[in-house]
């Protein structure tokens, strides 16, 4: 595996936006305030609950390595975080998750039917304020996105372990994760008045980064020697979901250890006794660095899609954030 090079730290990184964002925060928390209690409390709860707003980021970033960030970039930041954050709800009652960002998860507190229901409203609500930029580009390009993003989240239910190929996988991230990540740095860039070339070069870095981004987070799943991840180590393990650590695992062990990888896939629960036993055949057999390698192919992707771009610190923000994308923790 290569060597780790220097990571900058996340707040250092976004250090040029660092004003901007807070202008995007307030904006996220202001447009969430209604007259239903329950329809404040909860979007305030998961948009509160410690994300890194990553895509908002990546946005604003774009935008900025291209033109000027107006009022117009708030809007689309906050609209690509509403999109991201009802998936999130979404997924969690899909998934029966406990905890989301080290903290309980919205359903365990409110339950499945508040959960859908508060991400269908801030599903509707990125729509509704989508119209207000008055731009049937940008209409078009999400409206793709989010036929892409439930795309992903079908098929990936309907997948198991017999059924899915590693480019069934990496379709499957392409559409839940980096579909999301390219449509914000291409938004930034249109709303930065980038030229066609620019907003080809600012998607693929996109698309490049959300690849990577959800590799690692796959790779963290199983490694159970992390206690800052926020959410329950071998939860793709428990769902049966065929990621690229095990399908890695699957081709690379004995005949024997493809036999056990078999049966415990088949229990009728996988137990955290199980999850244990995959993390070891994980070690023994390099699967979570595979994984880690590849996530690094794609994060090369990335910074060279920016080679049409000029040098500035926007530009430098958005290396450094591929980067520390790969080496992150959590």
């Amino acid at each position: 595996m290569n060597t780790q090079p220097t990571i900058v730290p996340l707040d250092q990184i976004l250090s040029p936006i660092g004003d901007h964002l807070k202008k995007v925060e307030t904006l996220l928390l202001k447009n969430i305030e209604t007259e239903i209690p329950l329809l404040s409390e909860v979007g305030a709860y998961i948009l509160k609950s410690g994300g890194k707003r990553v895509r908002p980021a990546m946005l604003l970033l774009a935008t900025g390595s291209v033109g000027k960030i107006t009022a117009d970039a708030y809007v689309a930041a906050c609209i690509i975080e509403y999109l991201h954050t009802a998936t999130l709800l979404h997924d969690d009652v899909v998934d029966n998750a406990d905890l989301r960002r080290s903290q309980k998860s919205a359903r365990t507190i409110w339950g499945n039917e508040a959960s859908v229901l508060v991400g269908d409203y801030l599903f509707g609500y990125a729509f509704y304020y989508l119209g207000t930029l008055k731009n049937m580009r940008l209409v078009e390009i999400l409206s793709n996105t989010s036929t892409l993003m439930a795309r992903g989240e079908i098929k990936q239910l309907t997948r198991n372990n017999q059924m899915t190929t590693k480019a069934e996988y990496l379709d499957i991230i392409y559409y839940k994760t980096a579909s999301l990540m390219e449509t914000a740095m291409q938004i930034g860039c249109i709303l930065g008045g980038g030229s066609e070339t620019e907003q080809e070069a600012l998607l693929q870095c996109g698309r490049n980064i959300g690849m990577a981004f959800q590799l690692v987070d796959d790779a963290l799943d199983y490694d159970i020697s992390n206690k800052d991840l926020g959410k329950e180590q071998g939860v793709d393990l428990k769902e049966r979901k065929i990621t690229l650590p095990l399908s890695h695992l699957i081709e690379t062990v004995s005949q024997a250890e493809k036999s056990e990888i078999e049966e415990i896939m088949s229990a009728a629960e996988i137990t955290d006794h199980h999850v244990q036993r995959i993390c070891q055949l994980m070690v023994l057999h390099r699967s979570g660095e595979y994984t880690l390698e590849q996530a690094q192919v794609y994060v090369k992707k990335a910074k060279n899609a920016l080679d049409t771009i000029a040098d500035n610190k926007y530009k430098t923000s958005i290396e450094q954030l591929s980067e520390f994308i790969v080496f992150r923790k959590k």
